[in-house]
């Protein structure tokens, strides 16, 4: 499509306000002008970027997190992930969430791709990075609200358990199907 196309898609932001705020994220209302003229109001959710790390071991195994998710009341398995803090560069928050999560560190770092995975509720920008050569070095440095068990887990395994349904957390998923469709 055209720059011309989009443009009479395009929503136009007269205004709006933080409408509820907590640590990680806030919900804003944004008052609009839809492109047929009507106004109303849009609330989303805006956060700041984050990072979701598939780290391989030198065996090629991989380190996933097993977590603890309030929000559906249950053990989540995926993989290290948080926020990139202001001033900090992908790749610094890819080794530095695999450090305080799992207590490893990375021979190597790369990111390969960003996506949007909410974009019809929220400005999330999820930043995948693949690392490698990933050993044990440390201990874990959890925030205080983080309840998470390291496990090791045969790639295949982990692969399947998409394919299955077992591993429902959509960054991990979503990780997996890069790596897959990249070719590895």
């Amino acid at each position: 499509m055209t720059a011309d196309g989009d443009a009479t898609l395009r929503w136009d932001r007269l205004g709006g306000e933080v409408v509820f705020e907590c640590p990680g994220f806030v919900v804003q209302r944004d008052d609009v002008r839809l492109p047929d003229g009507a106004e109303t109001e849009y609330h989303h959710v805006a956060e700041p970027p984050a990072v979701v790390v598939l780290p391989f071991t030198p065996d090629g195994d991989v380190v996933t997190i097993a977590e603890w998710r309030q929000a559906v009341g249950r053990v989540n398995h995926g993989l290290p992930a948080g926020s990139v803090e202001d001033g900090e560069g992908i790749e610094a928050a890819a080794r530095r969430e695999l450090r305080e999560e799992t207590g490893h560190e990375a021979e190597s770092v790369r990111v390969v791709g960003s996506y949007e995975p909410t974009n019809g509720v929220s400005d999330s920008v999820h930043h995948h990075v693949v690392a490698r050569g990933c050993t044990p070095t440390a201990e874990q440095d959890l925030d205080h609200n983080e309840s998470i068990r390291v496990e090791t887990r045969d790639y295949d395994d982990l692969l399947a358990a998409a394919v299955d349904g077992d591993l429902r957390d959509g960054r991990a998923v979503t990780a997996l199907l890069r790596h897959e469709l990249t070719g590895r």
